[in-house]
């Protein structure tokens, strides 16, 4: 037995594209799926559909985790859904130390209570990121979460050293007008997510060497970037089959992410 994995932001609720989304979640066919950028989803329509395609009525469980606003107004949900019952959710998204929501689910295994964070940090700066991560941290007790399974799945808008950038990555930023990684780059929010103890599961155990799941041209500078990730904590690494990013073609403007498990 296996569970799958994913991640995806779906640009903008993704209402001119939802077909082309549907069909990419029903290919897929994930048994825990969380969805950033779930603009305009609040009558719920959009997050039913999405879970008609990964089962029959009542076979999945969906949450909407309500993001506090932007200053447009606009609220850019994140969606958890799952083939499995969650014993609890919780929504964090006190604008004080979240950029958009985190959704917190605990779920029933037969090795044990199954923690999941599905989450998309702030987009604009690597200082909030960080205070994003650093409240990740205050909801975890170390000795806990180094003996117990638990996933973190999200675009974190955040950039990882361990990720094949090249070595001119700060002059090509400057040129392109892009700071919202910081001038020189900064790495902060995954190294302290790592010095926590999770597990980047694309670079533990790659399906292939795919990586980039944001490609973006500004001022005729083209840069390939990874702000999509599954975390998993060492014990649940261990049952950590392989980790792919996933082509989407025109569908939305990140690749997905998607890590499967053993179960037992």
């Amino acid at each position: 037995m296996t569970l799958k994995v994913m991640t995806l932001n779906v640009l903008f609720g993704g209402q001119d594209r939802f077909e082309s989304l549907l069909a990419l979640v029903a290919r897929e066919s994930p048994d825990l799926l969380v969805l950033q950028e779930c603009l305009g989803w609040d009558d719920g329509e959009r997050l039913r559909q999405v879970a008609a395609t990964l089962g029959p009525e009542g076979a999945v469980h969906a949450h909407l985790g309500s993001a506090r606003p932007r200053g447009s107004g606009n609220c850019y949900h994140v969606a958890v859904l799952s083939r499995m019952a969650p014993r609890s959710i919780r929504v964090h998204n006190n604008p004080h130390f979240i950029g958009h929501a985190l959704v917190q689910c605990e779920f029933d295994t037969r090795e044990g209570p199954l923690t999941f964070f599905g989450t998309h940090y702030d987009a604009h700066y690597e200082t909030l990121r960080f205070v994003e991560a650093r409240y990740l941290r205050s909801l975890l007790d170390p000795a806990a979460f180094r003996e117990g399974l638990y996933l973190l799945a999200g675009d974190l808008n955040s950039l990882s050293r361990k990720d094949p950038y090249p070595v001119d990555l700060a002059d090509q930023l400057r040129l392109a007008g892009v700071d919202k990684y910081g001038h020189p780059p900064r790495f902060d929010v995954i190294d302290d997510v790592e010095a926590f103890g999770w597990v980047d599961t694309l670079r533990h155990r790659p399906a292939s060497p795919a990586w980039v799941t944001a490609r973006r041209v500004r001022n005729g500078v083209t840069i390939d970037y990874r702000t999509d990730y599954i975390f998993a904590s060492l014990r649940m690494a261990e049952r950590l089959i392989h980790t792919e990013v996933i082509d989407v073609g025109e569908a939305t403007d990140h690749n997905a992410v998607v890590a499967t498990f053993r179960t037992h």
